[in-house]
């Protein structure tokens, strides 16, 4: 627990740094641009570049000065609570052992691990995913039935409407439909190597990765309560989530992991785990219809064309993803908002 809250201590003083500003590259200037994230530079992650909307969101502390009605103040306090213990939604919309903050580090401001802030910024747009157009609610909708291996809250509930606050709160400042790129969005992966090896990526995992999320990948837990999240079985996010995906497994694995030493693992060795990572069992994506073959009809010229979905894993000829198994939710909690249709009245 001391490490994990030294590595976000360190991350969360980078961020701070540069105290509360929105800088567009731009438009402000070499100066402003280069003084955000100084410490991130510093610590090898890549400068903003002339042309990106840099933004350093508020923390919770700034939420204390801000001039804003008092009851929109504990709705955004309770989005941060939501947003960094979802557990205590286990049971109701959570079913396995992930928070929001699983991966979105750094309470979902740190650069380089998809901070949420872009999507407050961004939504309502078109997503291909699930092929429609979709808002901030239908997007955090979607990390309780993949990520979470879930269903949502309920549009415009409590609970929804207070993650939604959280978002936005961070977002406070920064422009809407940005014409830039954004500086750290997503999971930037680096550039991926000639071949990717099984065995060399379950060796790196074992060195480096197993101290906290064990050999077996199944997380680490003290008092009854998870510290490092499972990376794959039950306890995991199933075969829909995001991060299955080999290239976005790669990227937050060389930016974020090991915890307290981003970037300390070399392109090959970060590919080469994300490939051992994603080519293991979890529960069923949610959108499976009883055939792994129909899944990849659907979806696999789409989402499932960068995960292993389907696929022959090559030590055991076990094929990926060819059960019923919905982990602890069982065959019984079907998340609501998955393959809903939308805007089915404008079609030419």
């Amino acid at each position: 627990m001391r490490k994990k809250s030294l590595a976000l201590a360190v991350v969360g003083a980078s961020i701070a740094a540069a105290g509360v500003v929105t800088a567009n590259a731009q438009s402000d200037g070499e100066q402003n641009a280069e003084t955000p994230y100084q410490n991130l530079v510093e610590m090898g992650y890549p400068a903003p570049q002339e042309g990106q909307l840099v933004h350093v969101p508020p923390t919770m502390a700034d939420l204390e000065d801000a001039d804003l009605h008092p009851e929109l103040k504990k709705v955004i306090r309770r989005g941060y609570d939501l947003f960094t213990n979802t557990q205590q939604l286990r049971g109701k919309n959570v079913f396995n052992d992930m928070n929001c903050s699983s991966c979105h580090l750094g309470e979902g401001r740190q650069p380089f691990s998809a901070p949420v802030w872009p999507a407050a910024i961004t939504l309502p747009n078109f997503r291909g995913k699930n092929q429609h157009v979709n808002n901030l609610e239908e997007r955090i909708a979607g990390c309780f039935a993949y990520s979470m291996n879930g269903t949502p809250p309920e549009y415009g509930s409590d609970d929804m409407l207070a993650l939604s606050a959280y978002h936005r709160w961070l977002a406070k400042g920064a422009p809407v439909y940005p014409d830039q790129p954004i500086y750290g969005r997503g999971f930037p992966p680096p550039d991926r190597p000639e071949a990717l090896s099984y065995a060399r990526g379950e060796t790196v995992y074992q060195e480096q990765c197993a101290i906290c999320h064990q050999e077996d990948g199944s997380g680490h837990y003290e008092d009854g309560e998870y510290v490092f999240p499972a990376l794959w079985g039950d306890g995991s996010n199933n075969w829909g989530a995001g991060i299955v995906r080999t290239h976005t497994a790669a990227g937050f694995i060389k930016n974020n992991m090991p915890l307290g030493q981003p970037l300390s693992l070399s392109d090959q060795e970060a590919w080469d785990v994300a490939y051992y990572m994603t080519r293991q069992e979890r529960p069923q994506d949610p959108r499976y219809d009883g055939s792994v073959d129909d899944m990849l009809e659907k979806f696999g010229p789409t989402f499932h064309k960068h995960s292993s979905y389907g696929d022959v894993r090559e030590h055991d000829d076990h094929r990926l993803a060819d059960h019923a198994n919905w982990g602890e939710k069982g065959e019984e909690v079907i998340p609501w908002n998955v393959g809903v249709p939308r805007f089915e009245d404008l079609e030419d």
